[in-house]
């Protein structure tokens, strides 16, 4: 029988001396936040930036807001590849005019 999709025992997931990865929390990992470059401010809560994440560079467009006076970024947003930004890129003549038509 297939052990696919079922979760392993801990004791067959490990080899013995062997010791799990140990887990960074969020707070731990603040080094994103340096590496990013805010590009424009769309409004009060939104921008565009360029950022490292996972070791690549992304464009971020994303919604912002504050807790407890500090500033974090939302659920809403898009983070694109430099592919998929060079797709959407090369492809701004065409949104530009279908914007103009239908506004």
């Amino acid at each position: 029988m297939s052990k696919r999709g079922k979760k392993r025992e801990d004791d067959e997931a490990l080899s013995e001396g062997d010791e799990p990865p140990k887990k960074t929390s969020k707070n731990d990992n603040d080094s994103d936040d340096s590496d990013q470059i805010v590009v424009c401010e769309l409004s009060k809560n939104r921008r565009v930036s360029v950022r490292n994440w996972q070791g690549k560079v992304v464009v971020d467009i994303r919604e912002f807001y504050y807790k407890d006076g500090k500033e974090f970024p939302g659920k809403k947003g898009i983070s694109l590849t430099m592919d998929q930004w060079k797709i959407l890129r090369d492809h701004v003549d065409e949104i530009d005019e279908e914007v103009a038509q239908n506004a």
